[in-house]
């Protein structure tokens, strides 16, 4: 979220390095042009997760770990998280092949702390509609179903790692979101403002 990372940039001690899954990297952003084209109708569940395992090897070690390693904060838009929700439970792929899958890709390394914004699928779906300014990609044009097993795993994760997920209420407006997500951050980091 562009609003919050420039607030904490501005009062951080530390660099803040922000960047995307899939993406952040070359290699990752033409693995991400793959996964979501709509045109990609055909694509296997299976590919799918094996396509996001690798696009987060790659941006993992040629950019979030190098961040990490120089001392900076890292803020990465999803991580393994989404891909248990997304193709786990919304793909009915199972939970445990994908954190397979991802633990290879990543040996291990997982977040210190999680900002989950939760929203019910139905307002999240129409959000997409109104607000989306480029194409609306594959995994945004699936049904509602979709979309309630995703925030479903969302939530059932958030339920069992309260120490590593801070849940935000997303129907609040934009500013408040902001505000929310902000002071998570540095309440868990207060070391670092």
């Amino acid at each position: 979220m562009k609003e919050v990372s420039e607030r904490l940039a501005k009062e951080s001690k530390r660099k803040i390095v922000t960047t995307r899954e899939p993406g952040g990297i070359p290699i990752a952003e033409k693995i991400r042009t793959v996964i979501l084209d709509p045109r990609n109708d055909r694509m296997d569940e299976r590919t799918e997760a094996l396509l996001y395992a690798a696009a987060r090897r790659q941006h993992l070690v040629e950019k979030i770990l190098p961040a990490l390693e120089a001392g900076h904060l890292v803020l990465c838009d999803r991580f393994v998280d989404s891909s248990l929700a997304d193709q786990g439970a919304g793909r009915r792929i199972g939970i445990a092949p994908v954190a397979s899958i991802n633990a290879f890709a990543t040996e291990g390394v997982s977040p210190d702390f999680t900002i989950y914004l939760d929203v019910d699928s139905d307002t999240g779906l129409r959000r997409i509609q109104e607000n989306r300014t480029q194409q609306i990609d594959r995994l945004d044009s699936e049904g509602l179903e979709f979309h309630q097993r995703v925030r479903h795993e969302y939530l059932k994760l958030a339920e069992e790692n309260p120490q590593r997920i801070k849940k935000i209420d997303a129907r609040m407006s934009l500013e408040l979101v902001v505000e929310a997500t902000y002071q998570a951050i540095i309440e868990r980091y207060p070391e670092n403002f």
